[in-house]
């Protein structure tokens, strides 16, 4: 009876601070700097910005990665904008590197306040449950690494979501970071590049093409590493029906 009831008391409230820090930053940073983090804002400071890291290199580094980190940790306007940044500031490497290391830690921000604020329970509701749940459960503890690797790669999901689902279906941290370190460096690579370009597209007083990851070049390696990913799964899956 003693353990019923205990089960049955709430959460402690410490448990969400990391989630509502998170909320509370997210309405702070739409409001604030909704319009900051734009193609605009970029091209009205490019001059200033090169000229600071010219003169403050690894300060700039810094700045540029806490400041990425933020925009993702706090679901901010303005990824993509980052990323081009990067690669403007910084060239196509580092840039990329730095991009891809601000973005995982920001991600990994919101997978551990997650996992914190609702993620564990979820997950071991889920190894209890019967039927359907529990199958749909082991059948992802059995992928977790392609299932991983597979909402990286895969263009149509949202950064975001792919953040929250790993933490509601018990996966550990190490594999998280892993896996988003990875499976994100080819669209930061594109877009990376694209930002590295920026100096000339300036100039012509263009745009930036975003949806040139979509384009057959640069859309069917990234499908292909997605076939890759999702190989295992159909591996697996087939080896589960033939009994072996």
């Amino acid at each position: 009876m003693h353990d019923t009831m205990t089960e049955r008391q709430p959460a402690p409230l410490a448990r969400y601070l990391p989630l509502a820090l998170i909320a509370l930053g997210a309405a702070a940073g739409w409001y604030f700097f909704g319009d900051a983090l734009s193609f605009e804002s970029l091209s009205r400071n490019r001059e200033a910005l090169i000229a600071f890291r010219d003169a403050n290199y690894l300060v700039t580094v810094v700045v540029f990665i806490a400041v990425y980190v933020a925009v993702v940790a706090f679901s901010v306007p303005g990824a993509t904008v980052a990323t081009l940044t990067g690669g403007f500031l910084f060239g196509v490497f580092p840039g990329a590197l730095f991009n891809v290391t601000a973005a995982t830690i920001g991600a990994t921000a919101i997978f551990l306040a997650a996992r914190w604020g609702f993620g564990e329970r979820l997950s071991q509701r889920f190894d209890a449950s019967e039927g359907l749940v529990r199958r749909v459960k082991e059948g992802i503890d059995r992928n977790q690494w392609p299932m991983l690797f597979l909402i990286r790669l895969v263009p149509a999901v949202p950064f975001f979501l792919a953040n929250l689902l790993p933490s509601i279906f018990g996966v550990k941290l190490h594999r998280f970071v892993v896996s988003t370190f990875l499976g994100i460096i080819p669209g930061a690579v594109v877009y990376t590049s694209v930002g590295a370009g920026l100096g000339e597209i300036f100039e012509r007083g263009e745009t930036p093409d975003l949806g040139i990851i979509f384009e057959p070049q640069i859309l069917l390696p990234i499908l292909g590493l997605c076939a890759l990913a999702a190989l295992p799964i159909v591996l697996n899956a087939v080896r589960g029906r033939k009994g072996l």
